[in-house]
């Protein structure tokens, strides 16, 4: 199918760039549904010898320092001060998860049952 025949072509990417001491092209290939590079990224890692990343956070992390690299290697012109991104799709969906969770209880006074301030003494006392 599509899937194993694009994983086959990926594979020989990876290996091939290692091979040629290029960064990992591949990080720049991200499933269009969420922008993560997905489990096939682990391929990456220990083509390069690195230890196996089971965290996606840190695994998209590190797919991102890898599409950084790859800019800086193959002569982008980047902005100053850019550094490793998520993909933006996968960026969005981490703003709304952020956006949407539930604001952790605050502090408050046992007198007036207002929030306290940020020093911890209300001034109702």
């Amino acid at each position: 199918g599509l899937q194993n025949w694009i994983g086959q072509l990926l594979s020989r990417v990876v290996h091939e760039a290692h091979r040629r001491g290029e960064p990992a092209l591949t990080a720049l290939v991200v499933h269009a549904s969420d922008g993560m590079v997905g489990k096939g990224y682990a391929e990456v890692l220990s083509v390069a010898g690195e230890a196996p990343v089971e965290d996606e956070n840190a695994r998209e992390q590190h797919a991102a320092a890898a599409r950084f690299e790859c800019y800086r290697h193959f002569g982008a012109v980047l902005p100053d001060g850019a550094g490793p991104i998520l993909a933006p799709k996968l960026a969005e969906s981490l703003a709304r998860q952020r956006a949407k969770a539930p604001r952790p209880p605050r502090p408050m006074c046992q007198e007036c049952f207002m929030e306290l301030p940020a020093n911890g003494a209300c001034s109702c006392v």
